[in-house]
């Protein structure tokens, strides 16, 4: 007797298949990330098109077999349809899934970055939330998922010397993988200058305070550095 399991799941990637198949990356609440094959989902007649997509919440059924995964039912719950209608929040989600599928390689069970994952995607279709910070929402996610990964920034104290952080001389070491003072960072020539809103910033992300960070003012230059840095930590936390 074949075994389907059940559980539901958001949509983060899809691919091509052979034929009329798709891939869905999904993850999901009992599984972490899972690759469905939906087989035929393509043609016109297919059942389940109508049910799962990119940026799907899904209730989904399937089997496992030898070498996959095949998607046997769907069933749709909700489907985040600002981003057809929001391009920079459909770029916005585009970069968590990124980050999904760069950091999450094999499949385990994660209700907290479930939980997260689907805080932040809801937070997208907030439309009281000023366009200004609407990139705020992509820095909460990716803070807190480095730090459900085990990769805790240090905000208070120096991430090399461990001495109290003077918020006015202080950089990003990649090396270190956190903020570290001016006195360390004459050992890391190649640490970013930031500034005392991204450490501000990055405090209150971490504390895990939306209602301030949602009304949050930060200047251009601050916005477009705590980008840099994000990219910065990206590449160093990054799996090999």
């Amino acid at each position: 007797m074949t075994l389907k399991y059940k559980t539901i799941g958001f949509v983060f990637k899809k691919s091509e298949g052979a034929e009329s198949d798709q891939v869905f990356s999904i993850f999901t609440k009992d599984f972490g990330k899972l690759e469905l094959k939906a087989k035929a989902i393509r043609k016109i007649t297919s059942k389940l098109r109508a049910d799962i997509d990119i940026f799907y919440l899904s209730e989904v059924e399937f089997i496992q077999g030898k070498n996959n995964k095949t998607l046997t039912d769907a069933v749709k719950i909700k489907k985040l349809g600002i981003f057809e209608k929001d391009l920079e929040n459909f770029l916005i989600a585009g970069k968590i899934a990124n980050v999904l599928d760069i950091f999450i390689r094999g499949e385990e069970k994660d209700e907290d970055i479930f939980n997260l994952l689907n805080d932040i995607l809801f937070k997208l279709e907030d439309d009281r939330l000023k366009i200004k910070n609407r990139q705020l929402i992509f820095q909460y996610f990716f803070w807190n998922f480095l730090s459900l990964q085990g990769y805790g920034l240090e905000v208070d104290n120096c991430a090399a010397c461990h001495s109290k952080l003077d918020p006015h001389s202080v950089y990003f070491s990649e090396k270190e993988g956190g903020i570290i003072c001016e006195k360390c960072y004459a050992a890391d020539k190649k640490a970013k200058k930031i500034n005392s809103d991204i450490v501000k910033v990055l405090r209150i992300i971490l504390k895990k305070d939306w209602d301030t960070l949602s009304k949050l003012k930060m200047e251009s230059f601050s916005r477009q550095l705590l980008s840099k840095v994000s990219e910065s930590a990206m590449s160093a936390f990054c799996p090999s």
